[in-house]
Parts: C-alpha cells; structure tokens; sequence
C-alpha cells in the first residue's frame, strides 16, 4: 500500500509550490527556533522542511517544459486512432495497470487491484472540447459499475466542461499528465 499524504495537509501543499517556498519555511523555522532553543533543536525543526524541499526540486526537475508539453501533443494529434490508443495503452501500463479496448461508451478499461476505470479517448484530436462530449460519456458509462472515470483530451477543455466533468467525478487528463503518458 503506497502512503499518501491528505490532500489539504502542510507538506502536500509544499509539494504543489515551488521547491523555494520548503526552503525558505526551512530557514524560517530555523531561526525561529534557535532564537528561543538551541542549534539541534532548530534543525530538527528545520528538517522536514529541507527534505520536502530537496524532493519537490527532484519532482519539478522532471517536469516536462512547456516546449516539451506542445510538441508531445502535436505529435499525439498527428497519430491516427489506433497509434493514439496504443501509446496511451503503453503509458497506463507502465503505471501498472491492465488496459484493454472497451465498448459501450467508453474506449479502455483500465484494471488496476481489481478496480476497473472507464476510459474516454476517441476525440483526442479536437481543438476544444466542450461539454457535450463529457455528457455522452457520462450517459454511457454512469451504469457501468466503474470505480473511476477518465476522459483524455489534447486540445482545450472549457470552463463549463471542466465543472461537469468535476461534478460528475470525471478525471481530466491533458497537457503534463497527457504527456508523462505518451512519452512521445
């Protein structure tokens, strides 16, 4: 079982900011303490600060660029259907999961410790994607006992599709997800 940290909790949210932000809490807690404690003291409180530090440096390091992100994508949009499907299919294999073609609705399904996700990918070229295509998916795949639900998209997502979509409990995955995916 993989540990993970809530979501709202202090150091998630220092994981989210820039590697920076740990650093300067770290330096902050040091001097603070050693104002009123000792040295050993101070770096001990200190010390999970420079440690989250030192792995969201690690983590944003790895992030792919912005260049990166719009090449992927436009290679990801010069793929027909099958090249598409079977880089995606790649990707969420070796994030250990069991994908497979799927119907009624939904283009994979993704097994992962014996829970199934809905995979909606087919209009992976549109420039924009409105809120009707997540309805569509939605309709056809509500009743299909899923645990999750995810719906790729390349190009732009809108304001109203994101809040369905976030409604409906319909994951989004574009842009630097899409990308780790791909690895094209």
């Amino acid at each position: 079982m993989a540990f993970e940290l809530p979501r709202n909790s202090l150091f998630a949210i220092l994981l989210r900011s820039p590697w920076w932000v740990s650093f300067a809490l770290a330096g902050a807690a040091f001097l603070g303490v050693r104002l009123f404690g000792n040295d050993g003291i101070a770096v001990a409180f200190a010390a999970p600060f420079l440690v989250i530090g030192i792995y969201a440096v690690f983590q944003q390091l790895r992030r792919p660029g912005q260049k990166r992100i719009a090449k992927t994508l436009e290679r990801a949009r010069a793929l027909p259907w099958e090249g598409f499907r079977a880089a995606l299919e790649e990707g969420f294999r070796r994030d250990g999961m069991t994908a497979v073609p799927a119907g009624g609705g939904a283009d994979l399904a993704l097994t992962h410790k014996g829970l199934v996700t809905l995979v909606s990918c087919k209009r992976w070229k549109a420039m924009r994607t409105g809120i009707e295509p997540l309805r569509e998916f939605d309709t056809a795949t509500r009743e299909r006992g899923a645990h999750a639900r995810i719906y790729v998209a390349v190009g732009e997502v809108t304001d109203n599709a994101r809040k369905f979509a976030e409604q409906k409990q319909i994951k989004l995955v574009q842009e630097e997800e899409l990308v780790r995916l791909l690895r094209l």
